[in-house]
């Protein structure tokens, strides 16, 4: 298990128009302890696509990355992962969709 230290968030626009409802990057930069399997030294951040359509909230996409260099870990949220990100992303929607 981790915990979200710092975040940004970013609306992302649809230039084709295919997608619908409202779609934010977050990339929520976590701390993970040294023994985990996880951990980098240069530390991590979760990438999350959440998509907001029809007052259903959800993540569309997660991925791990180090930190420093943007690279790709190839790890799976587990569901309590999962859980706390989709909390942490409502919790943190922009003022004005709340």
């Amino acid at each position: 298990m981790f915990t979200i230290e710092e975040y940004t968030i970013e609306k992302l626009n649809d230039p084709t128009g295919l997608l619908t409802g409202d779609i934010y990057e977050y990339k929520l930069f976590i701390h993970v302890d040294e023994e985990d399997e996880l951990y980098t030294e240069n530390g991590v951040y979760v990438r999350v696509i959440f998509k907001i359509e029809n007052d259903q909230k959800k993540i569309s996409q997660a991925s791990f990355h180090e930190r420093v260099s943007d690279r790709y870990i190839d790890f799976e949220l587990e569901e309590d992962e999962e859980e706390l990100i989709l909390q942490f992303c409502i919790n943190n929607l922009p003022q004005d969709l709340e």
